[in-house]
C-alpha cells in the first residue's frame, strides 16, 4: 500500500519539473490529388479552368500541450487521427504550417522499426549507421554499443549481414538501438509489442526502470490502453486532429475506450441502413426474423461494481413458442465467458418488441466483452432442445468494457471472485506472512 502512494505522489510531482517538450498552437495539412494531368498541355487546360488538382486535408489542427521531464506521457486516438504526424513533427520530420515546437535536450525518435537500417551492412555496421542518423558521434555510439548489443542479446550475430537476420532479430536490434541510445527524451509509436514474449518481458522491465529515472522523458503513440494505466503518467487523446482530452491517464483511457465504441456504433448504424436500401437483410437475420440486435441502455464505462443494463430488440411474427439466447464473448482473451443456455429466456411478446436486461458484472477483471443474441424456436427432431432461427451478430451485437483500478488485466476473474489460498499439509490455512516468506 505505501508503494502504491508513493507512486502516486510522484506522479504528480512531474508537474513540478522542467518542460523539455512544448506545443503550441500546432497545425499541419497535406495536399491529396484529386486529379492527375497526364501532360503540359492538360496542365495548362487545368490551370485556366481554376482546377487544382488536389484537396487539402488538415490533419492537426491548433494542437498545444506540454511535456515535463522524466514523464512518461501517452499519445492516444484512432487510425487518421493525426498521432502519427504529430510524432513526426516533434521528430522534426515535418514541420508545422503554424505554430512551434520546442524541444530541451537530446530527443531519440523510434517512429517505424528498422528505417535506417541497411540489409547489406552487418548488424554492428547498421548500429552505428542508425546512431549517426539520430545524431550520435562516433565515440557516443562506442559508449552505448555494448548496451545495445546485449539487450538485443545478438552478441553472437552482430557481424553477420542484416540481411541473413530473422525479422525477430531485426526487430530487437532496431528496438534496443532506440531504448538504449543515451537520449534525454525517447519517442515511441506504437512498438511495446515486439518480438518474442521473452524480449517483451525484457522491455517491460526496461520500462518500469525508466519510469523512475527523473531526467528521462518518454513519449508513447499506442492504442493499448493497458501499457496507458501501466507505464503513462498522463495522456492526451487526440480525435480529427484534435486535443479531445488532456491528464489523468485513466480518464483519457476511458474516453478513448468509449469513443471506440461509438465509432463503432456509427458504423453499424451505416451498415443497416446500406442494407435496409437493397432491401435485404443483416447478416445473421433472414424473413422469418427481420429484426434481431442487441444494445447498452449507457455509454459509458463500467466497474466490476456496475450492474451493465441491455436491451434486445426483436421481430417475430409466427405463433408457437420462442426463446432469446444470449452469450457474452471475451474480446480480448477470447472464448464463451458466459451463455444463458437456449430454453431459459422464453419470450412472451410476438411482434416487433424490445426487452430487458441486466448483467452483474462483479466477477471479471478489465476486458472488452462482446454480447451475441440468438432466436430459437423448440427442436421438431428434439423435444429437449431447439433450432436456431435468427443471430444477431457483426453490427448487431453489443459491446461493452471494464475499467476498474482495483482489478488487473490479465485473467477473466478477478480477486474479488477467486482466491487461491496456500494452507499446510493438513488444508489450514497459513498466516499472510509466512506464505508470502515462503
Amino acid at each position: 500500500m505505501q508503494e502504491e502512494r508513493d507512486t502516486v505522489t510522484a506522479e504528480y510531482n512531474y508537474a513540478d519539473a522542467p518542460v523539455v517538450l512544448s506545443a503550441e498552437h500546432v497545425s499541419k495539412s497535406f495536399k491529396l490529388p484529386t486529379e492527375q494531368a497526364t501532360g503540359l498541355k492538360q496542365a495548362v487546360i487545368n490551370w485556366t479552368r481554376g482546377i487544382k488538382g488536389y484537396k487539402m486535408q488538415q490533419v492537426l489542427k491548433d494542437i498545444s500541450f506540454e511535456v515535463h521531464q522524466g514523464e512518461f506521457f501517452g499519445i492516444v486516438g484512432r487510425n487518421g487521427g493525426g498521432k502519427s504526424t504529430l510524432l513526426k513533427l516533434i521528430s522534426q520530420i515535418y514541420y508545422p504550417e503554424n505554430g512551434s515546437i520546442n524541444v530541451k535536450g537530446k530527443l531519440v525518435p523510434f517512429i517505424e522499426l528498422g528505417v535506417g537500417f541497411n540489409p547489406e551492412l552487418t548488424g554492428r555496421e547498421n548500429v552505428y549507421l542508425n546512431g549517426a542518423l539520430l545524431g550520435f558521434t562516433t565515440e557516443q555510439i562506442d559508449a552505448m554499443y555494448d548496451d545495445i548489443v546485449s539487450f538485443a542479446e545478438l552478441e553472437e550475430f552482430m557481424d553477420q549481414k542484416l540481411k541473413n537476420y530473422s525479422s525477430g532479430m531485426q526487430v530487437r536490434l532496431a528496438f534496443s538501438v532506440a531504448i538504449k541510445a543515451q537520449g534525454d527524451i525517447l519517442v515511441l509509436d506504437e512498438v511495446l509489442a515486439v518480438g518474442d514474449e521473452a524480449f517483451q518481458r525484457k522491455c517491460d522491465d526496461f520500462f518500469t526502470e525508466i519510469r523512475k529515472d527523473p531526467t528521462k522523458t518518454v513519449i508513447l503513440v499506442t492504442h493499448d490502453m493497458g501499457s496507458v494505466k501501466k507505464y503513462c503518467t498522463r495522456a492526451m487523446f487526440i480525435q480529427n486532429g484534435e486535443v479531445v482530452a488532456i491528464g489523468d491517464k485513466n480518464s483519457v483511457a476511458d474516453q478513448y475506450t468509449l469513443a471506440n465504441i461509438e465509432a463503432e456504433r456509427e458504423k453499424e448504424a451505416r451498415q443497416r441502413e446500406e442494407i435496409a436500401k437493397k432491401g435485404g437483410y443483416p447478416n445473421g437475420l433472414n424473413e422469418r426474423c427481420p429484426v434481431l440486435r442487441t444494445y447498452a441502455l449507457e455509454d459509458r464505462v463500467y466497474t466490476s461494481a456496475d450492474t451493465f443494463r441491455f436491451a434486445v430488440e426483436y421481430q417475430y411474427d409466427e405463433p408457437g413458442d420462442f426463446y432469446l439466447a444470449i452469450a457474452m464473448h471475451d474480446i480480448r482473451r477470447g472464448g464463451i465467458t458466459y451463455d444463458t443456455g437456449a430454453k431459459v429466456l422464453k419470450m412472451k411478446d410476438h411482434g416487433h418488441q424490445t426487452v430487458y436486461f441486466e448483467l452483474p458484472l462483479r466477477l471479471f477483471n478489465n476486458g472488452e466483452f462482446r454480447l451475441f443474441t440468438s432466436l430459437r424456436t423448440p427442436s421438431i427432431k428434439d423435444p429437449n432442445n431447439t433450432d436456431l432461427l435468427a443471430v444477431a451478430i457483426d453490427d448487431n451485437a453489443c459491446t461493452f468494457a471494464i475499467r476498474d483500478p482495483r482489478n488487473r488485466d490479465y485473467a477473466l476473474l478477478n480477486d474479488t471472485a477467486l482466491t487461491i489460498t496456500q494452507t499446510d499439509a493438513d488444508g489450514n490455512p497459513l498466516p499472510v506472512a509466512e506464505t508470502a516468506a515462503n
